[in-house]
């Protein structure tokens, strides 16, 4: 038997784990404020390493991968390369999402770690932010540690993401210039007429992708309910942690409207089986919404095929 076989069969005997991802929450501040991402209500927390290693042991068995997001930018936070190593640990796999601006040659080294599976560079949140300013060392320095990740660590999935709110591939001029740049340092062409209902990522080269998306309305307890009916994927591939511990079913429940338990002093297995989350979880396999955040989700409507 080839090495290529025996890597097949392990890979396909491979029990996959029960969620595809847990969103750790490292810090819920961001060195920006962008108008399509509600602010934080709650105070500004950045979790410390003791909790982050206590989380890691307790969810790196359960997820496929654990994303340093759910609010804020986990580019502020001063521990990262120790949350990095307990990761590396762990044998924890890591996504990572960030707007990018934070990124500076000398942690390209760390963003190159063994353990990312994957890093999306939120471009969109650049003009929103800076819309007179000159993208070009922004951008230069995302480039260059793209071309890095390419040489070195092929694997690496890495997202341009490109959300231009109700025009996708970006007639705005400071977004057709951000695309503009993307193309002519990639030496690629994108096509002008992608309808991100049915086709949201392209390929630029390798495992680098441009991803589109349009805006939506993140979920809270003070807007109008939408209904009963409806499913979701928190709980079955995915959950959240917070900066302080909250577990949360959802990674759009930034405020722990629906707060399931704190894993400093519970055990995250007893937090996914009590009552509460069980509840959710049946009443999304039958198609109704259990709690008040779900039944003023917006988001849920993309889950609804007759609705696309």
């Amino acid at each position: 038997m080839t090495n290529s076989q025996q890597h097949a069969i392990q890979t396909s005997t491979k029990k996959r784990k029960r969620f595809h991802k847990v969103h750790i929450e490292i810090s819920n501040i961001c060195n920006l404020k962008c108008s399509f991402c509600p602010a934080v209500i709650r105070d500004n927390k950045m979790m410390d390493l003791e909790l982050f290693r206590h989380t890691v042991e307790q969810v790196a068995p359960l997820a496929e991968l654990i994303c340093f997001h759910l609010m804020g930018d986990p580019l502020v936070h001063p521990n990262l390369k120790e949350m990095i190593e307990i990761c590396d640990e762990h044998d924890a796999n890591i996504f990572l999402v960030t707007n990018g601006v934070l990124l500076r040659p000398e942690k390209y080294e760390l963003m190159l770690h063994r353990r990312f599976h994957q890093i999306n560079f939120s471009l969109h949140s650049f003009f929103d932010n800076f819309p007179d300013k000159d993208p070009s060392n922004y951008l230069e320095r995302i480039f260059a540690f793209t071309e890095s990740a390419l040489n070195e660590r092929p694997e690496l999935y890495l997202n341009f993401r490109l959300w231009n709110l109700n025009d996708p591939l970006g007639s705005q001029t400071p977004n057709t210039q951000m695309l503009d740049e993307i193309c002519k340092r990639f030496d690629f062409s994108a096509p002008r007429d992608i309808d991100v209902r049915q086709r949201k990522s392209i390929n630029i080269k390798d495992r680098l992708y441009l991803h589109f998306d349009t805006e939506f309305i993140w979920p809270s307890l003070d807007l109008p309910v939408l209904g009963t009916s409806g499913t979701c994927y928190g709980l079955s591939s995915h959950f959240g942690v917070l900066a302080d511990g909250t577990v949360v079913p959802c990674c759009l429940d930034k405020e722990a409207a629906i707060e399931l338990g704190n894993i400093a002093d519970t055990p995250i297995i007893d937090i996914l089986g009590s009552s509460k989350a069980q509840a959710m979880l049946r009443g999304f396999k039958q198609g109704q919404l259990a709690e008040s955040l779900c039944q003023r989700c917006q988001y849920i409507e993309r889950f609804d095929s007759t609705k696309a």
